[in-house]
Parts: structure tokens; C-alpha cells; sequence
């Protein structure tokens, strides 16, 4: 599967922005998908990941509360609302999607990944 992500862009400390991952090639139904950012001169972290139905979704604690993660499978698309935001959520955002239905947290074994798309948040 070939992922695509948008949406990130500029904003200013407090507001929001919302990150989309669309798929093509293959399907994203039955699989996990999750985001992922690397900041300028650091090494890439997990953001938030969702099982294959949508039922489950696993945060890193420095996002709890403020961001938000979706799937459509009609549209084979994942999503990250990002409320909030800080200057700290400065980074490219890349979305990545497992062969396997579920997520496990601290599971690294994403096949598929994304281009990334760049946020910037000014304070």
C-alpha cells in the first residue's frame, strides 16, 4: 500500500490543525495504522496509532488530550486531529500502516510508510 499524508502547514500556538493519510495501491481495511513525527535534529516517535475497526487507539503521552486519531475505511484514509498545538509538536508527520489488524504498544513493525508532511507551530 502507497500512503500519502497532507494537511500539515504553518499555525500559531493554541490552534489546530488536521493531518490526513490517504492510501492507494492497496487497502488499508484490516490493517493498524498509526502517526508518527520527527523534529529537526531528533529521531522519529510515535504520535498515535488505531486498530483496523477503529475501536482502539493508543496515544504517546505528550499528545494525550490534544490529538485525535480516525479512519474511514470507505474513503481507506487515517487521520490526526491536532488540537493545542505547541511549539513542541513542531515536526514532520508521517503516517505508516501495519500488515497486522491490531496495534501493541511499543510494536515498531510498521511496513508501509508515508512521505511526511511538515508542521510548524509558531509561539
Amino acid at each position: 500500500v502507497q500512503l500519502q499524508a497532507s494537511g500539515g502547514g504553518f499555525v500559531q500556538a493554541g490552534g489546530s490543525l488536521r493531518l490526513s493519510c490517504a492510501a492507494s495501491g492497496r487497502t488499508l481495511i484490516g490493517r493498524a495504522a498509526g502517526w508518527f513525527r520527527q523534529a529537526p535534529g531528533k529521531e522519529r516517535k510515535f504520535v498515535a496509532a488505531i486498530n483496523y475497526n477503529g475501536a482502539s487507539a493508543y496515544y504517546a503521552d505528550s499528545v494525550k488530550g490534544r490529538f485525535t486519531i480516525s479512519r474511514s475505511n470507505t474513503k481507506n484514509a487515517v487521520y490526526l486531529q491536532m488540537n493545542s498545538l505547541n511549539s513542541e509538536d513542531t515536526a514532520v508527520y508521517y503516517c505508516a500502516a501495519r500488515q497486522a489488524s491490531n496495534y501493541i504498544p511499543g510494536i515498531t513493525d510498521f511496513s508501509s510508510w508515508g512521505q511526511g508532511t511538515l508542521v510548524t507551530v509558531s509561539s
